[in-house]
């Protein structure tokens, strides 16, 4: 388990382009099993899972007690979330990094993304990783990812390997 302390009140100062997030939007990490929790895991099925026809078991779930979770608040509403899951002592792997539509575009992904490699920084890991859909492989890039393989199938759908040193 990891001991976050200090690291979860990083909430509405992370710097986003030189500015300040001031609109309302709080970054924090997400206890396991908790009201947010339960948010954050509807989003993931509502933006990731049932459009594949696909929906998330309990030993899935289950297993997240071990990750780093995290999401963007607007007062007790989720905008956006994304799990860190250790690989080794370098490396952490972003995964089910989920905005819903009517949010992309807004700077959340963006922002989610800044927080958690601070996170991974400040947790002493050197590198994020991820499968990184097609689809999502531009804005990834902007933030300095790099596609490390060819593409593959990974749940029905396109993906590639990408990285950033940190």
């Amino acid at each position: 388990m990891y001991n976050f302390g200090l690291l979860a009140n990083r909430a509405s100062t992370t710097p986003v382009s030189g500015r300040q997030i001031n609109n309302g939007m709080a970054l924090r990490m997400i206890d396991h099993g908790t009201k947010e929790y339960q948010q954050m895991v509807q989003l993931r099925n509502d933006i990731l899972r049932k459009p594949l026809g696909l929906w998330f078991d309990k030993e899935e779930l289950e297993q997240e007690k071990e990750d780093i979770l995290m999401g963007a608040f607007e007062d007790d509403r989720i905008l956006g979330c994304c799990v860190m899951t250790r690989m080794d002592a370098r490396t952490l792997r972003l995964r089910q990094m989920a905005v819903p539509n009517n949010m992309q575009g807004k700077g959340v992904g963006r922002a989610l993304m800044i927080f958690a490699e601070n996170i991974a920084r400040d947790l002493g890991y050197k590198q994020l990783c991820m499968h990184a859909r097609s689809t999502a492989v531009g804005f990834y890039q902007k933030l300095g990812y790099h596609i490390t393989g060819e593409e593959f199938t990974e749940v029905t759908i396109p993906h590639y390997v990408m990285e950033k040193d940190l």
